[in-house]
């Protein structure tokens, strides 16, 4: 999951001095592997077909593995088990609904974006919803949100690179940006989205083998796990309690907006055009599922060990939860496996930022100008112009505000959701759905999510306990959506139909 959330929790915490000469050996070898995947990659890039949607010709374990990698990104190693060792089991409410996002995503949502592909010849999200609702207009404002949540989204991603990189090889925070995005920039605009599936598959291979091992020695050390829920149940009964330390309405709010908002997010939903067989999709959900199960061992077995730990006196007490994952790693397992944990959060969000250039880039040389009524004659040489611009921009916006850029990535999670699960994920499977209630919800999702985040941020007011700007927004969006369409339900009709897909 790489929401906005979870990743700003590398903007806020200091990563320990990582700079070892094993680190930074297994760091480099980690980036000459991507720039060999990238060089293979660009040479297969002859298309705007191929840099946007890898030529449709991804296999089924290549795009799952991707996916769990696109999806988990720094918060399975970070953020994640920081959040556990602060709120207890409660935080587990984010991860719980994966199993079912990937059932819905699967069967509601990428059998019709693949078979609307394959019959309109489609490449991004906004023409998916252009094509739902035969309307350019529609095309167009999904376009205009997308990228106005990809600014935020971008910024976050190059400081939180920034924060890894410096921390593995000590090169300082400016630099440590600058580095991160240009290797990045360097396969994204060669080998575009091609280069980062691949990338994607190597990172995530490797990561799920760490998760194991991390886990593996996280027991090991505690003396299994029910030493370890021994140790918390004496010191504090309360972090094992079903809600950990979180309200009921926390929890249900957390697997509210994480089952439904992932249905919404870009990165990952964009990755269903590329399935070379439709038809695999039936093992989709299940293997993704069993992915997820085993990278977010560590997410689990890291944030509770290292509690366990503190309370028993075997660690120091943190300064920051999100100094869990780094605490363990340089002070109970071995140092290669350290130097894998963080070059793979460097490289994960390294391929988190791959998947939301390529989606700028496309938006800005294909979905506008079609909404527009005009077409770019050569969209791969634009769409790489639009990635070396958009990746240079996202670098300086990183260097400007740290907490602004927090910001903007937390607003960016919930506009994708908020504008995008409505028109796009309910839309394709209800006929009722219209074209005037798609804009409306789209707009609706974008203004209240704009100015909810902002006033929270400006501290014009507090939510209460458990209420989340991304839950209001998307509860906005849904009424919005559904009572537009039902107004305007006698224009239905004249929309694409569903019911024989």
């Amino acid at each position: 999951m790489t929401e906005a959330r979870p990743i700003s929790a590398l903007l806020q915490v200091a990563l320990p001095n990582a700079a070892q000469p094993a680190v930074i050996t297994v760091g480099l070898l980690y980036f000459a592997v991507i720039i060999g995947i990238s060089i293979w990659a660009a040479r297969r890039t002859r298309t705007a077909n191929d840099f946007f949607v890898a030529g449709k010709g991804i296999g089924l374990i290549a795009l799952t593995v991707a996916s769990v990698s696109v999806s988990v990104s720094g918060f399975a190693f970070i953020g994640g088990p920081g959040f556990i060792y602060a709120a207890g089991l409660g935080a587990m409410y984010i991860v719980l609904p994966a199993a079912v996002t990937n059932v819905m995503g699967a069967w509601v949502l990428a059998k019709r974006m693949r078979l609307l592909a394959e019959a309109r010849g489609l490449i991004t999200i906004p023409d998916a919803i252009g094509a739902r609702y035969r309307s350019r207009g529609a095309q167009g404002l999904s376009a205009i949100a997308i990228l106005v949540g990809i600014v935020g989204y971008m910024a976050t991603n190059a400081l939180a690179m920034g924060v890894v990189i410096n921390s593995i090889f000590g090169v300082g925070l400016g630099w440590g940006i600058w580095i991160g995005m240009g290797v990045t920039l360097a396969y994204s605009a060669s080998g575009g989205i091609l280069a980062g599936i691949y990338n994607d598959v190597f990172q995530g291979t490797l990561m799920a083998a760490a998760s194991v091992l991390v886990f593996l020695f996280v027991l090991n050390f505690g003396g299994g796990l029910g030493e370890i829920s021994r140790t918390i149940l004496v010191h504090d009964p309360t972090f094992l309690a079903p809600w950990g330390r979180l309200t009921p309405l926390a929890a249900l709010s957390f697997f509210f907006v994480f089952s439904m908002g992932s249905l919404g997010q870009p990165q990952a939903v964009h990755k269903y055009y590329m399935l070379r067989d439709p038809l695999q999709l039936k093992w989709y959900p299940l293997l993704k599922t069993l992915g997820l199960v085993l990278v977010l061992l560590l997410y689990f077995g890291v944030g509770v060990g290292v509690k366990a730990f503190v309370l028993a006196g075997r660690l120091a007490p943190l300064t920051s939860p999100d100094q869990a994952t780094p605490t363990l790693l340089l002070n109970v397992t071995p140092i290669v496996l350290a130097a894998l944990v963080f070059s793979g959060v460097a490289a994960a969000t390294m391929s988190a930022a791959n998947s939301f250039i390529n989606i700028g880039a496309a938006i800005v040389t294909h979905d506008l100008p079609v909404a527009l009524g005009r077409r770019v004659t050569n969209e791969l040489r634009w769409g790489r112009v639009a990635t070396v611009l958009i990746a240079v921009a996202a670098a300086i916006t990183a260097q400007r505000s740290g907490t602004m850029v927090a910001f903007l990535g937390i607003f960016g999670w919930g506009l994708f959701a908020s504008t995008l699960v409505p028109a796009l994920a309910v839309g394709l499977n209800w006929q009722g759905a219209t074209r005037a209630g798609a804009m409306a919800s789209i707009a609706t999702g974008l203004l209240v999510t704009l100015a909810l985040e902002m006033a929270s941020y400006w501290k014009l007011f507090r939510f209460p306990a458990g209420v989340t700007a991304s839950a209001v927004a998307m509860v906005a969006s849904f009424l919005v959506f559904f009572i537009v369409s039902w107004l305007t339900r006698d224009s239905a009709a004249a929309t694409i139909q569903t019911s024989s897909w």
